[in-house]
């Protein structure tokens, strides 16, 4: 059972990339990834760049190393690129503490999180058809 997938994922040629200790939560972090999931990459990066979050830079550096890793790695041409998966983990949590009134602390937390991204190569089988009669 394990043997077949591992061929089979050998067939697919996953083009992936990982960037751990991204410095937010996965709740924020969601939004923002699904956002890009089944966009172009192209796409995808524009969107990311015009985006007002301040955690989509990582994000776009993070597809960009996706794209560096299936030009280099399987010779994909870039304009065929899509963005077949995007999701996010729990990393560690910092704890800080503020001082409060009376001598009292209140506990701040911190987070951070695994961002992985997979691509993929679009395959065009079919002609595209235009119109009703074609």
């Amino acid at each position: 059972m394990i043997k077949n997938n591992k061929t089979k994922a050998a067939d697919q040629k996953i083009v992936k990339s990982v960037n751990k200790n991204v410095r937010s939560s996965t709740r924020k972090l969601k939004p923002i990834l699904k956002s890009i999931v089944g966009k172009k990459v192209d796409i995808a990066i524009r969107n990311l760049t015009f985006s007002e979050k301040r955690i989509s830079k990582d994000v776009k550096k993070t597809i960009s190393s996706a794209i560096a890793n299936a030009e280099n790695n399987f010779q994909y041409d870039i304009d065929k690129l899509i963005v077949k998966e995007a999701y996010c983990g729990k990393q560690v949590i910092m704890k800080r503490f503020r001082p409060r009134a009376k001598g009292r602390a209140a506990s701040i937390k911190k987070p951070y999180s695994n961002l992985t991204i997979i691509l993929s190569e679009i395959k065009k089988n079919k002609e595209e058809k235009h119109g009703s009669k074609s």
